[in-house]
């Protein structure tokens, strides 16, 4: 998908700016549940922090992480954050480490710690919504995961840059191949001293950082996400298809007709499979095998051709002949 694509697709919200229910700039967690709590869950929602001084003159480092990957429920959440070079005791000090060996309320601590510290480290994060993520997967040209997350992932990048922040080195959590996936960022970012590593987030403080502001977002995310199809539901557990009680509750909130509510990516499996077995059946209208056609057949072949006396030399296909469709003399 092409940047301009996912632009499109995403309907991204604007930066620091904007206002939701009064929260225009998010300076701890508890600002995180009314700034999403009505929110548009059909489109990706991204919020940037200010940028400090201090990162606009000082050469800086940017991790990136993700959150949300594997449930079936909910968004996925791509975050950054960033400091200069000359603060990563900072990042030491705060605690940052691998946001899945922390508690819930460790993570909220340190995050509540990073907004605190708004005069020496930044942060923004992308919430991708479980809308987005099945029609990427849907799509005719089918855009994989992977795919989605690269993309946020350079979008952060590109914004904290266009920011101000005087971006020098990066550090990533990789998704597919860690080769791939340096060399593909470093063709956009040739300036930009860059590493992409498995576990990242457990090797680089400033990766855990990122990985920090994800998680909390997503929890926050989920927590106040509104149910536009019916009343408010959070009984569904981890969001996790092997969690029982998240299956559980697909297989009792599904319509026979129009499927899950938004909260679902209806692309993962488990989702399928339960629509399978308990949603109405659909039959697609399939052409007859007579008049299909090879894929190297050009769609003038199905237009009748008229000669000078305004005669058709040629049966038109049923598709046109159906629509009363006839071909243009002038445009």
């Amino acid at each position: 998908m092409s940047e301009d694509e996912q632009k499109s697709e995403s309907a991204v919200e604007p930066n620091e700016a904007e206002s939701i229910n009064g929260v225009d700039h998010i300076t701890s967690r508890a600002d995180l549940t009314p700034y999403f709590v009505n929110s548009d869950h059909s489109v990706n929602k991204i919020h940037v922090s200010k940028v400090p001084q201090i990162c606009r003159t000082e050469p800086c480092q940017l991790g990136v992480d993700e959150a949300g990957r594997g449930p079936v429920l909910g968004p996925m959440v791509y975050g950054i954050s960033y400091a200069p070079l000359n603060e990563k005791q900072l990042l030491v000090d705060l605690g940052c480490a691998d946001s899945k060996t922390l508690t819930e309320d460790q993570r909220d601590a340190i995050f509540d710690k990073i907004c605190e510290n708004d005069d020496k480290m930044g942060w923004a994060v992308e919430v991708i919504s479980p809308n987005v993520i099945a029609n990427s997967m849907y799509r005719r040209s089918k855009v994989t995961l992977n795919e989605v997350s690269m993309n946020s992932a350079i979008g952060l990048i590109r914004r904290a840059i266009e920011a101000g922040v005087n971006l020098a080195e990066v550090y990533v959590d990789t998704v597919g191949k860690p080769e791939k996936y340096q060399a593909k960022l470093k063709e956009i970012f040739p300036e930009l001293k860059i590493t992409v590593a498995k576990k990242a987030d457990s090797t680089y403080p400033i990766v855990s950082a990122a990985s920090i502001c994800a998680k909390v977002s997503r929890d926050h995310a989920l927590r106040a996400w509104q149910f536009r199809e019916g009343e408010n539901e959070n009984e569904y557990g981890s969001g996790y298809p092997n969690d029982p009680v998240t299956k559980k509750w697909l297989t009792q909130n599904i319509d026979q007709v129009f499927g899950f509510p938004q909260l679902v990516r209806f692309s993962w499996s488990t989702a399928e499979k339960i629509l399978e077995s308990s949603a109405l059946p659909v039959d697609w209208e399939e052409v007859n095998d007579e008049e299909s056609t090879p894929n190297n057949q050009k769609i003038s072949k199905f237009f009748s051709k008229v000669d000078t006396h305004n005669k058709v030399n040629r049966k038109k296909h049923t598709f046109f002949a159906d629509r009363c469709l006839t071909n243009a003399a002038s445009l």
